[in-house]
């Protein structure tokens, strides 16, 4: 079995109060740092421990620490990027309803790392149920002393709020939230300066993602050094898995890094193989920003070695044979699954999401859709193939912030490794539109 370190307790009955997670030994963190540790000695563990960005980035969580400004007399903040737009992704929505003192718990910890006696957990808007979870968390630790002033005795104030968001993607960009949270409309800024400089109110911030946050408890409990023990290579640890689609047995899965992607896949103890007795097309290992892999290189690299969940595997061969780790939305495509469709789907969405602010963006998102939209309900010519693939590369790399990105990578994978099914929609039209198209060459038996 692998080792669980954030849903150790998962099926505990009332692990979601402040009692039962107490007893499982909660809060331990809290009383171990504020009590034996300076804030110093935090950020240092939290470097050893190897720690990356759950949130899609995968930037080194200690490293992003330390770069937070210092300067006197000026407020420091962590804001919680409770967010999770990201088609495909529901982990963090899964902690904060199920173990929402493990997220507490961290904020204190993390806050206390950085200095910060206002922390804010920014929670998407239509997450009511979450945000209301969150909130008597929060509550609860407050009653317990462990929230407020002089915590625990040591003399270190905190007050953490929770700000309910306005449901748009794009406020899970850190500056875009930031904005939002500011009370602005939720537009990235343009960087420099970053917001571990000039973030919140002006002010030194650290953002970081629900799963990040809720990592640093166990890193505290056991060692930063203990936690990188765990993984291989610069992908340590444990990751949360939001696993959907054509599957035996969808759901959020705690892994250790380094899991070949063929056993998460088929195993028993995860996801239980292709619902329905079909073959595996295609996969999205992160969230719908990242590429599509087809089958071959889902399970295996380009160089023909195992495909692990790892950062540095599931990037091997770049984004011509590889894909990204992102936010760990992990989604499988049987051999029914249309690709064409799929990708309109995600740029519809992308164009729905864009703020407007750059022209690539702005503009890009919705020619995608609209050249997709003709493909697919039998328009299309295939000189049309060649003009999406030349649109998502004006947008990939010329936005302020990385959705322009996240709408051009999913296009230009499905027409790198899916050409021959956007020429048979366009070969076939009728056909195309009463039928998925299964590209059984890319599918392999369960």
């Amino acid at each position: 079995m692998a080792r669980k370190l954030l849903l150790a307790h998962i099926d505990v009955p009332g692990i979601n109060t402040f009692e039962v997670y107490r007893q499982k030994g909660g809060y331990r963190a809290v009383e171990k740092a504020l009590k034996t540790m300076s804030p110093d000695d935090v950020v240092e563990e939290v470097k050893k421990s190897g720690l990356r960005g759950r949130g899609g980035a995968g930037f080194p969580t200690g490293m992003k620490w330390g770069f937070l400004a210092k300067p006197e007399g000026v407020p420091r903040y962590l804001v919680c990027n409770g967010d999770e737009s990201e088609p495909g992704t529901f982990k963090d929505r899964y902690l904060m309803t199920h173990i929402p003192h493990a997220l507490v718990e961290g904020m204190i910890v993390s806050s206390y790392a950085l200095g910060a006696h206002t922390s804010y957990i920014y929670i998407r808007g239509e997450m009511m149920p979450q945000i209301r979870i969150v909130e008597k968390a929060i509550a609860e630790a407050k009653a317990a002393g462990f929230l407020g002033k002089n915590i625990l005795g040591t003399g270190y104030d905190l007050e953490i709020h929770v700000q309910p968001g306005g449901g748009a993607y794009i406020c899970g960009e850190e500056t875009a939230l930031l904005e939002s949270l500011e009370g602005e409309r939720g537009n990235p800024r343009i960087k420099p300066p970053f917001p571990a400089v000039a973030g919140l109110y002006g002010c030194p911030t650290v953002v970081n993602n629900v799963e990040s946050i809720a990592a640093t408890v166990p890193i505290v409990n056991d060692g930063g050094e203990e936690y990188a023990k765990i993984g291989i290579e610069r992908s340590t640890g444990t990751k949360l898995i939001s696993a959907s689609g054509n599957l035996v047995r969808p759901g959020v899965y705690e892994i250790e890094m380094g899991l070949p992607m063929e056993e998460f896949i088929y195993s028993e103890e995860y996801c239980g193989g292709i619902a329905n007795g079909k073959r595996l097309k295609a996969v999205v290992a992160g969230g719908s920003s990242v590429p599509i892999l087809p089958t071959h290189l889902a399970l295996k690299t380009a160089k023909g070695e195992p495909r692990l969940m790892t950062y540095e595997s599931l990037a091997d061969g770049g984004f011509v044979t590889g894909t990204a780790m992102g936010s760990g939305g992990f989604i499988a495509f049987d051999e029914d699954q249309c690709i064409v469709r799929n990708t309109l789907n995600y740029t519809r969405f992308y164009h729905h999401e864009s703020c407007g602010q750059c022209s690539p963006c702005r503009e890009g998102t919705g020619w995608m859709e609209k050249v997709l939209h003709k493909i697919e309900y039998g328009h299309g010519d295939m000189s049309d193939i060649d003009l999406l693939w030349d649109i998502q590369q004006k947008i990939d790399g010329n936005t302020i912030c990385p959705l322009g990105d996240a709408s051009a990578w999913p296009v230009a994978s499905a027409i790198r490794h899916f050409r021959d099914e956007f020429e048979w929609h366009i070969l076939h039209p009728e056909e195309a539109q009463t039928r998925n198209y299964g590209l059984v060459s890319e599918a392999v038996e369960s």
